[in-house]
């Protein structure tokens, strides 16, 4: 992946851009409007001097995740809510009744891991993160052991459930995990979740890298690769439906494998952010019922930025007029609900949103101590 300057600063590079303003998702016809708005970025500094160099105007940006997965296109939903641009119709008119002032954008991203490496050293704003990458990252265990608790982490909100998907092409005989001893299996990439999430799988049952022919691809490329004989399997932690995995069951080509029994129990017990869950029947084409383990999916921003831009940031995303863009963006923009924002935080709340929260009564106010 392309580098970026440190400071928040952007390249043109290869980065996909989405959900400019109003959540637009941009097609290769359209790339050249994310070439564009990259190239506008790219003097900017960060997002405190954006504001105060542009007149109030000011780009936020929300690291997601691969295109065919489910943070790329929530997060434009999300960077559409939260966006108000100069020019935008009031929202008492029915415009914008996001941030006055700001241009949020969704960029596509490795993933979790990538999102809180980049949000702790300040090369984005804000991002998408499982809550076990978040929980290791914010206290330098599990993958982050030996490198140290990242700093500049916290959260804006709990957003869903990510559902583990185990992907195997039709008619082989995998029937669980333990089975795919000798297979070709993609882990996804590193700087995934995903494949954090994979390995400790395998390892529940009884099973390490060594053990597979592992190839390390994106969720789609795995996805092109099954459907080309190239590969067996791949696992993906994502929101329901995940686009790269529905174009596989609409041709018959795949089946979901469980994860289930006492080795999901004891990963429950050893990792408590994993939860039981299931993916219905008919969440894909002619795949059924398959009990799983899932994460929660939430948005961590960089502990840095002004207590009151995060707050006006959450204070869109939980406004009346938002709950319409998040029930028709995306079905998973459904479940994105204040009742659920504080569930299970892998890093504690940032002030700004802190501040929200208690002010709608979710949280307690703070001990003022005395004696």
């Amino acid at each position: 992946m392309t580098d970026r300057p440190s400071g928040g600063g952007w390249r043109t590079g290869s980065d996909p851009v989405i959900g400019y303003a109003f959540g637009r998702t941009h097609t290769s016809r359209r790339r050249f409007l994310s070439y564009g708005l990259a190239a506008v970025l790219a003097g900017a500094t960060d997002f405190v001097s954006q504001r105060a160099a542009a007149g109030n105007l000011s780009f936020f940006r929300i690291g997601t995740g691969s295109t065919g997965g489910t943070y790329y296109p929530v997060g434009g939903v999300i960077a559409g809510a939260i966006s108000n641009p100069p020019g935008s119709r009031p929202c008492e008119r029915g415009g914008s009744c996001g941030v006055p002032g700001m241009i949020a954008v969704a960029q596509s991203t490795s993933g979790s891991v990538e999102n809180a490496f980049a949000i702790s050293g300040g090369r984005l704003e804000s991002g998408f993160c499982q809550a076990d990458v978040a929980y290791w990252a914010s206290t330098g265990t599990g993958v982050y052991a030996g490198q140290g608790a990242l700093g500049n982490l916290s959260t804006i909100a709990n957003l869903y459930p990510e559902s583990l998907h185990l992907v195997v092409r039709r008619g082989l005989d995998v029937k669980r995990p333990a089975d795919l001893r000798g297979l070709r299996v993609s882990l996804d990439r590193e700087g995934s979740g995903s494949r954090v999430d994979a390995l400790l799988v395998l390892e529940a049952y009884g099973l390490g890298p060594e053990d597979l022919e592992i190839v390390d691809a994106p969720p789609q490329d795995a996805a092109d690769m099954l459907r080309d004989d190239e590969l067996d399997a791949f696992f993906m932690v994502v929101g329901t439906p995940a686009r790269a995995i529905q174009d596989l069951a609409d041709d018959s080509l795949i089946t979901l494998v469980p994860v289930d029994g006492p080795e999901a129990e004891t990963l429950s017990v050893l990792y408590p952010f994993f939860s039981p869950d299931a993916i219905p029947s008919g969440t894909y084409f002619n795949v059924p019922f398959t009990q799983t383990i899932s994460v929660g999916a939430q948005w961590l921003v960089g502990t840095n930025l002004p207590e009151d831009d995060v707050y006006d940031i959450t204070r869109a995303l939980w406004h009346e007029n938002t709950r319409r863009l998040l029930d028709s963006g995306h079905p998973k923009g459904r479940l994105i609900r204040i009742e659920t924002a504080l569930e299970g935080l892998g890093v504690p709340l940032h002030p700004g949103a802190a501040r929200y929260y208690r002010e709608r009564g979710l949280i307690d106010e703070p001990s003022t101590g005395g004696g």
